[in-house]
């Protein structure tokens, strides 16, 4: 799956770079105050995201002209996690993450379908299962829900987000071990890592991948061809294995592996001016949105034609005809249908990307007004100014005069 090469500094995920954070604050914690203060927390934490995020009518005036003399409040929020909160808190975003994850990958499971649909309409022409090809997005889904059902968008969901949750967990603890011998590893072994740590990521959730690719091209027409050919995820790996054995799981691998190199040699140049650009949106959670689509979207589209090959190999499982290798079915693809083929299916992925940003607005959003609220109410914050005055006399002497007030008094 695109994306799944750690491409970060410190060879971590952000989950287990705010697993860290949390561990750094701890410890502080053990020889420090046990509430500090907030310029103490944004020392102690120079990643975080400040933005003021408004919850009262008092707080908004934060941001215009009629900002309250020396006001005091604390009105900053991270991207997604806060360190400074109960043991719970700091064990759920992981969790939140995962389910974060399946959820957003049901929402797009439409979208990802048509996309297979269109993808490998040509290879399931070729085995029958397909009788005539479509004429578009909007025409795959007129069929598909007109022959199976509109809940069949949804068919192959399940093995598909079971292999992003997967290879997410499996990446975190990957990330874990290599973090834990940073002291001793050099720069070369970390790299090396780092992608192998990709590579075996990616053997682990194929079998995944396959299963919910066969099922997601798996049609009915109105035709003889009535019926499903898989009855659910064991009986692809029941059919595939009875002809193919366990190669015909994994068929299509080496090209996925492809993609993981194309990814590692587009990161390095591509990153900074992400984080640039992710920085100047830092206090928009569309502008942060937008720059995630437009990244994620660049990297799909530029691998998809190595997708297109691995998942058209896939098709060819358990079927009489079978490309020799990876090469001999891009050659032939190329060959026979042109280099339009490789792109079918990219309609749907450009529409998959933008459902799936702002889905993670619309989720990640309310969870942060939600964790900045909850942190507020552990620690006492809450909005509050303070008026001071100072001046001196003809003598000299210096006299002040200060007054502080919040909600609690």
């Amino acid at each position: 799956t695109w994306g799944t090469y750690i491409s970060s500094s410190k060879y971590c995920s952000p989950f287990l770079q705010e697993s860290n954070r949390a561990k750094r604050a701890n410890c502080r914690m053990e020889h420090g105050p046990m509430h500090p203060p907030v310029p103490q927390k944004i020392h102690w934490q120079p990643d975080l995201s400040v933005r003021h995020l408004n919850y009262t009518p008092r707080m908004q005036e934060i941001h215009g002209g009629g900002a309250l003399v020396n006001r005091i409040s604390s009105c900053f929020v991270t991207p997604l996690t806060h360190t400074f909160v109960s043991a719970l808190w700091e064990k759920d975003p992981f969790l939140f993450g995962l389910a974060t994850r399946g959820i957003i990958r049901t929402a797009v499971a439409p979208f990802e379908r048509v996309k297979l649909l269109m993808q490998n309409q040509n290879e399931m022409i070729k085995s029958g299962r397909l009788i005539k090809p479509y004429n578009g997005i909007f025409d795959c889904y007129a069929r598909t829900i007109r022959n199976e059902g509109i809940f069949s968008l949804w068919r192959g969901n399940v093995p598909r987000a079971t292999t992003h949750i997967l290879a997410k967990v499996l990446q975190v603890k990957f990330d874990e071990y290599i973090a834990s011998q940073e002291s001793r590893w050099s720069t070369f072994q970390m790299k090396s890592a780092a992608v192998l740590s990709s590579v075996v990521n990616q053997f682990l959730v194929y079998p995944f991948l396959y299963a919910g690719t066969r099922m997601a091209n798996d049609v009915k027409t109105t035709g003889s061809l009535s019926k499903w050919q898989f009855n659910g995820i064991l009986d692809v790996y029941r059919k595939t294995l009875k002809v193919d054995g366990i190669p015909g799981l994994f068929r299509g691998y080496t090209m996925a592996l492809a993609q993981l190199g194309v990814v590692t040699v587009l990161s390095p140049p591509l990153t900074p001016w992400r984080h640039f650009l992710y920085f100047q949106a830092r206090n928009s959670y569309l502008g942060r949105g937008i720059v995630n689509c437009a990244f994620d979207l660049t990297g799909k589209l530029v691998c998809h034609p190595l997708d297109t090959v691995s998942r058209r190999m896939m098709m060819t499982s358990g079927e009489a005809v079978k490309y020799k290798s990876s090469r001999n079915a891009f050659a032939q693809i190329f060959k026979t249908e042109g280099v339009k083929s490789f792109y079918k299916g990219a309609g749907s992925v450009i529409l998959a990307s933008a459902v799936y940003s702002v889905s993670k607005v619309l989720l990640y959003h309310p969870y942060d007004i939600y964790a900045a609220a909850v942190e507020n109410e552990y620690y006492g914050s809450v909005p509050g100014f303070s008026i001071s005055f100072k001046w001196k006399n003809e003598g000299g002497i210096s006299i002040s005069f200060s007054w502080e007030w919040d909600e609690d008094n």
